[in-house]
């Protein structure tokens, strides 16, 4: 039988990102965590973690981690079914795309958490990488773009979001005066979220029939900022529909490589619990997101 006080330091250390910040978390000394860690490794007789900068977990800390999230929820759940809270507010980890984020995600949540307050852990990473998150129990449900369900974990279809190249009449008669080719856009500035990112990628080759040698890259890992530095002429970049509708319909914007669309199909996955905050949430989520975003038909 775990001991969860023991199993609970080595969460928080991994979590918080090291010994000292776990223990403020837990108020406890650094010493103590710890100590807690160090017994909780031999009650299991193998390495639960990495003492790394920060620490991180081994194969078999992640898989207690995960046992301990379950547990969490689970006895989340139960008190707030006997009426009685715990600790405060319950606390949904959730990991999501940042474009997500930043356009339909909360809109979609706004009426349930008016009615049923709770925290988010959220944990932003691309949409082809969130369903590690789940898979290594470090969230309780993903927006993804896999349908492919994590195993134990149910899989909804929310919508698709549809990316198109755009930039400012003024950047396109710069940099393309004779129109969008693979030599021209690797001369451009093009905006790119991160290394991971390759949506980019996806939509030249398809409508360019190839990418370009090289890009002129200009990284910026924040979907807030795209649509205005696009917007300033600076450069271009691929924004989904629900950014660039308003700038495009004035005339603001204009859509570099009319026809051709890159279409990102969502998914969320969650750990399958039909009842309590996770399935409340989740019955939100894709009633919210589907009146929201394209169902792809």
């Amino acid at each position: 039988m775990l001991d969860y006080k023991l199993v609970e330091a080595l969460a928080a250390v991994v979590a918080e990102g090291g010994f000292e910040r776990a223990g403020r978390v837990l108020g406890l000394t650094q010493s103590a965590v710890s100590q807690r860690v160090k017994q909780l490794e031999e009650t299991a007789g193998r390495v639960l973690l990495v003492r790394s900068s920060p620490p991180r977990p081994t194969q078999a800390g992640r898989e207690v981690i995960a046992l301990h999230r379950r547990v969490r929820h689970l006895e989340n759940d139960l008190w707030a079914g006997l009426g009685r809270g715990r600790g405060g507010m319950p606390t949904l980890a959730v990991g999501i795309n940042a474009d997500s984020l930043a356009t339909w995600f909360f809109p979609a949540l706004d009426t349930f958490l008016d009615r049923e307050p709770m925290l988010l852990d959220l944990r932003v990473d691309d949409q082809a990488r969130t369903h590690a998150l789940l898979r290594d129990g470090e969230v309780a449900g993903c927006v993804s773009d896999r349908a492919t369900p994590v195993q134990g974990c149910a899989v909804h279809l929310l919508g698709v979001m549809r990316y198109r190249l755009y930039a400012t009449p003024s950047f396109r008669e710069q940099w393309f005066p004779a129109g969008v080719t693979r030599e021209a856009m690797g001369r451009a500035p093009l905006l790119i979220f991160n290394r991971k990112d390759a949506m980019h990628t996806a939509l030249l080759s398809q409508a360019l029939g190839g990418e370009p040698a090289s890009y002129a890259a200009w990284y910026l890992p924040s979907s807030e900022r795209f649509a205005p530095v696009i917007g300033a002429g600076r450069a271009c970049g691929l924004l989904p529909d629900e950014q660039a509708a308003a700038a495009t319909a004035s005339g603001e914007l204009a859509d570099l490589l009319p026809g051709h669309v890159h279409t990102v199909c969502l998914f969320w996955h969650c750990w399958n619990f039909d009842a309590g905050i996770l399935g409340r949430f989740t019955e939100a989520l894709i009633a919210g997101a589907r009146s929201l975003l394209d169902r792809g038909d």
